[in-house]
């Protein structure tokens, strides 16, 4: 018999996407033995409501796809951008239950969100239908033991990183490229992203 595969979806606004997405992303691939990770550009997340410094979401999933290039087993997904906004997980994860009806069906969160997980829209059913994983975010620690059925930890090395971080040195003028594949870098000077 030939085993189910096995697909998780980590979504998020990846402005812009960064070593550390890929880092988690991989290495959450490998660790948890799945198939392929699905790293899902998101127009707007329901709970960062506000966030004025989004690059386009056509810029975001260029460079997601530039970044996962060199990531076999990781993928661009631009599902929640076809999507009416805000998009919620749930739905997410139900549409690609329906385009993927023979494969188990994951979301990838760092522990951060975990722990306001219970605000998710749905949050049970993600959890009793299709499962969580959580990676550790720094500062956000969690628990193991602590964790219901259907949602399991792991221990992926931390980065302590953020695209935050990285689009306030752009736009002073830093070269930021150690942190980001060479191929997002140069799409973000060439489109002059982040104040480049």
């Amino acid at each position: 018999m030939q085993r189910q595969r096995r697909i998780a979806l980590m979504g998020g606004s990846f402005n812009p996407v960064h070593i550390g997405h890929l880092m988690v992303a991989d290495y959450v691939r490998q660790a948890a033995h799945l198939d392929e990770v699905l790293m899902c550009v998101s127009p707007l997340n329901p709970l960062k409501a506000g966030n004025t410094d989004l690059a386009s979401d056509t810029d975001r999933m260029e460079m997601l796809r530039l970044a996962c290039m060199r990531c076999p087993g990781v993928t661009p997904c631009d599902i929640e951008l076809t999507m009416p906004k805000p998009s919620y997980t749930i739905d997410t994860l139900r549409l690609l239950a329906g385009r993927y009806p023979d494969a188990s069906i994951s979301i990838i969160i760092g522990s951060d969100n975990w722990l306001v997980f219970d605000r998710w829209r749905a949050s049970r059913e993600i959890i009793e239908r299709y499962g969580v994983i959580v990676y550790p975010r720094p500062g956000y620690d969690i628990e193991a033991s602590s964790l219901p059925a259907n949602v399991i930890k792991i221990d992926a090395p931390t980065v302590d990183l953020s695209s935050t971080f990285l689009r306030d040195k752009l736009a002073e003028g830093l070269d930021m490229n150690i942190f980001m594949p060479d191929r997002v870098y140069d799409y973000i000077k060439k489109k002059k992203l982040y104040g480049t």
